[in-house]
């Protein structure tokens, strides 16, 4: 089992920045990658970023240039850097960590909301 817990969202203006943190404790080593959604109101979940073992990444291309994702092995952690944030930005975000049997794991996800 893994257990990832969310933190770093909040209100921002448009244009702003935001970092999202998610700390996994559990079965570290099992997981494979971890990744990114958003759910916006009345929208499906969408995959915003993803990064798999040896470091490489993925994103949607709504933030490509502006959000970064990130994993600190060290202190089990990782992160979504998001800035020139848009209104569009505004969600709940998930973390999310697949180990190598396929097995997903959510955290409770943090809202993010872009407003003037």
């Amino acid at each position: 089992q893994v257990q990832l817990v969310e933190s770093g969202g909040g209100l921002v203006q448009p244009g702003g920045s935001l970092r999202l943190s998610c700390a996994a404790s559990g079965s570290i080593s099992s997981i494979s990658g971890m990744a990114w959604y958003r759910q916006a109101p009345g929208k499906q979940r969408e995959l915003v970023a993803s990064i798999i073992s040896g470091g490489r990444t993925n994103y949607v291309d709504s933030v490509k240039g502006r959000f970064s994702i990130s994993r600190d092995y060290a202190k089990n952690t990782v992160y979504l850097q998001m800035n020139s944030l848009k209104p569009e930005d505004t969600a709940v975000y998930f973390c999310n960590a697949v180990n190598y049997r396929g097995i997903g794991f959510w955290g409770q996800g943090t809202q993010v909301t872009v407003s003037s």
